[in-house]
């Protein structure tokens, strides 16, 4: 019985896949170009918008019809899927450290962070507090998510970006508070942790799990989800800003070795370029995520510029912040208890 299961889904599989290499070579006839990227959870109304404007740009410049796919998830598992064989043109996830993590499976060539301007992020984002309307809670800054009684919702650092961007943002808030003792930090940590109801395994998750399923006191989420949350809810919700966050620093990269490999590499570069343009900043911020074009940036006055943000470089960079604080038997795991 099982032999047959096997069977029919093997020849399920092999028809799938022949037909999506029909398909493409059918499209690759009639001059339609592929691309697919690979991105993170709060991106898809970003880039559902971009890739509309992209193959407009695209057809102008080249005379060429292009057909973007688009893939999202919690960014750490996105990374994974990519360097275990998910096959994408461009990523566009959270942070440095999980485009590295494809680099280092050997698909994209050291040195990619200089490859476009601003170490490779096109735009950029903050952590907030995204309460119910009236905070009924009164959450006003880190400190205040630890008390009795207050439910916290945010992903997994394990397999989503946006939760390690939240998780270094209170870490950061609880050292300048000790004054840098780290047993008082890692005890603030754990027992903000010790709130969380549930750890999804990407933002959107967590979005929904406050929004639409009711849990919890308090989302913390990417600015950019808070203000979708407040344009689809106007009268439910409210941001609320702590005295220190964090400068969120989203990548994009080619993928190396698949766009060689599909002769997209004139594609890909000016999907991501197109990103640094005014049209793509504009789209950006429309989406709520920070153009890193300043003058564009100081058009839209719902981003609050005087928020005190650090950024990564505090942690002494990606690598020894994910070796501390994300590994295997780092910090996180050495405080989370799970329920």
């Amino acid at each position: 019985m099982n032999f047959k299961k096997i069977t029919i889904a093997s020849i399920a599989l092999l028809s799938l896949a022949f037909t999506a290499c029909s398909s493409s070579e059918e499209k690759h006839e009639h001059g339609k170009q592929t691309l697919t990227n690979v991105s993170y959870d709060p991106t898809r109304e970003l880039y559902a918008n971009y890739n509309q404007v992209f193959a407009k740009h695209w057809k102008e410049k080249t005379g060429k019809d292009v057909e973007i796919t688009q893939s999202h998830g919690g960014s750490g598992k996105q990374a994974l899927e990519v360097a275990n064989g998910l096959e994408a043109d461009v990523v566009t996830l959270a942070l440095e450290f999980d485009v590295n993590a494809v680099r280092d499976a050997g698909l994209i060539e050291p040195g990619w962070v200089k490859e476009f301007p601003l170490n490779s992020s096109p735009y950029t984002s903050t952590i907030v507090f995204l309460v119910r309307k009236g905070n009924p809670k009164g959450l006003k800054d880190w400190g205040d998510l630890v008390k009795d009684g207050i439910g916290v919702i945010t992903p997994n650092p394990k397999t989503s970006g946006g939760a390690r961007w939240n998780y270094l943002a209170a870490w950061a808030w609880a050292e300048k508070q000790y004054n840098g003792d780290e047993a008082k930090v890692k005890d603030f940590v754990k027992k903000l942790y010790k709130n969380v109801l549930v750890l999804a395994s990407g933002a959107r998750g967590s979005t929904t799990t406050f929004i639409e399923n009711g849990q919890g006191d308090v989302l913390l989420a990417w600015e950019n989800e808070a203000f979708l949350s407040l344009k689809d809810y106007p009268n439910d919700y409210e941001i609320v800003i702590p005295s220190v966050s964090i400068l969120a620093e989203p990548s994009v990269a080619i993928v190396d070795k698949v766009v060689d490999k599909r002769g997209t590499r004139e594609l890909a570069t000016e999907y991501l370029s197109h990103l640094y343009s005014d049209e793509g900043q504009h789209i950006a911020a429309k989406n709520h995520y920070r153009p890193s074009n300043k003058a564009i940036l100081d058009q839209y006055k719902e981003f609050d510029q005087n928020v005190n943000l650090i950024d990564i470089s505090y942690f002494g960079g990606w690598d020894k912040a994910q070796s501390k604080h994300f590994s295997n038997g780092g910090i996180f795991d050495q405080i989370y208890e799970k329920k």
